[in-house]
């Protein structure tokens, strides 16, 4: 059963309330930014802003993936990466909590 609209909007809410650093803030912009990305793509555009590790930016991403559930998991083989990809029903609400937040 997918949650409701709402329900995933007051979870971003949720999450971007607990930002104190702004690193959850820069994470959820670079994934509406790209739609479709790795750890390694994803760490690679927020450290040049914050000084973090890959663990932490897979950490986030998990975190991301089951508490708010607007990514889709891609794996292709057993030896590529995972593939995140942004749900296109959930980028709109993702883009009005960055503007109003």
């Amino acid at each position: 059963m997918k949650p409701q609209r709402s329900e995933i909007l007051s979870r971003m809410i949720k999450f971007l309330n607990l930002d104190s650093d702004g690193l959850r803030r820069t994470v959820l912009e670079s994934i509406v930014e790209a739609r479709e990305f790795t750890v390694a793509s994803l760490h690679e555009c927020v450290s040049s802003r914050f000084n973090v590790s890959r663990k932490t930016i897979a950490s986030m991403i998990g975190y991301i993936c089951s508490s708010l559930g607007i990514l889709h998991v891609n794996k292709k083989s057993y030896r590529t990466p995972k593939t995140y990809v942004l749900r296109d029903e959930y980028a709109d609400i993702a883009r009005a909590v960055l503007a109003t937040l």
